[in-house]
């Protein structure tokens, strides 16, 4: 069973919670109906994911093999076979499907990017992630997706700041991830992916320079727009910014100087002071949103 549980990799769930934002950011955080909306489409996207998660396993079998971590996977090491593993996927995509069913009154909408959602993320194993840069930003693409899944579950109107936040910042951990690529390619003289060869440290590290300050800088003009003033009734949302500063500068020593963003979940959940940042971010946006 431990094979399996591999290859569904449950421990990136993590990365749909960004469906909550919606409701945290909209208010209604004490909203019943959408906190069960909300955690049916976490797992409805958690299902979906891994489904990816399966097919992405089965296509890269013969690069994963020559892999020198990758080679341990379920179905390069030989412990799921290829059929096992279609198996799995279809399994895992009903599942899915199965908790979108239970979302009555947002069913239609929220559905669709779902759809969206996965077709987008076969294509990306099949093909897209061949290409520098298009790799990036669809991986970037999906985290939006699952903001607005969370938007339509709970009817809350999505805004544009956090679409260009939450844009953004992923920008920023998936080209971290890139830059552990060509670490190893540098260090073993081959790609990890074939679009590897398209990036080197110099473009990496300028991308990642650009994205983490138009990141800040976007984090900022929202905390002192008006409008944002205005709904939440307070001048001091831009006090938080000395959360996210303290993120960005952290999360860029774990990719620069200790060279281990290669995955970027495994990243954050390991390190105390992430963990305390982000917590304590969450905690004073909480406060001052609720309270």
């Amino acid at each position: 069973m431990s094979r399996f549980i591999k290859i569904i990799r449950p421990q990136q769930w993590v990365k749909n919670l960004f469906v909550f934002l919606p409701m945290f950011f909209g208010g209604s955080l004490t909203d019943v109906h959408d906190i069960i909306n909300s955690l049916l489409t976490f797992f409805a996207f958690s299902c979906v994911a891994s489904s990816v998660y399966c097919y992405n396993d089965i296509i890269d079998v013969d690069a994963d093999r020559r892999h020198s971590v990758k080679c341990h996977r379920p179905i390069a090491s030989g412990a799921v076979s290829v059929v096992q593993a279609y198996i799995l996927m279809v399994f895992m995509l009903c599942l899915g499907i199965a908790f979108l069913l239970c979302l009555s009154d947002a069913l239609v909408h929220t559905g669709m990017v779902v759809l969206g959602y996965y077709l987008l993320n076969l294509s990306y194993c099949t093909k897209l992630k061949q290409y520098a840069i298009i790799d990036v930003c669809v991986i970037t693409i999906g985290f939006v997706l699952r903001i607005l899944a969370g938007g339509f579950a709970t009817e809350v109107v999505v805004s544009h700041w956090l679409i260009l936040m939450t844009f953004l910042l992923t920008l920023f951990l998936s080209l971290a991830k890139r830059r552990d690529d060509v670490i190893r390619m540098n260090k073993t003289g081959e790609p990890p992916r074939k679009n590897t060869i398209r990036y080197n440290l110099t473009f990496i590290n300028q991308a990642i320079t650009i994205t983490a300050s138009v990141t800040l800088v976007c984090y900022i003009m929202y905390t002192v727009s008006p409008e944002v003033i205005a709904r939440f009734h307070t001048q001091y949302l831009y006090l938080t910014s000395i959360f996210v500063v303290l993120g960005l500068l952290r999360y860029i020593q774990i990719t620069v100087v200790d060279e281990k963003s290669g995955d970027p979940t495994k990243a954050i959940l390991h390190d105390r002071f992430m963990q305390l940042t982000v917590i304590a971010w969450g905690l004073a946006f909480l406060f001052i949103i609720y309270l």
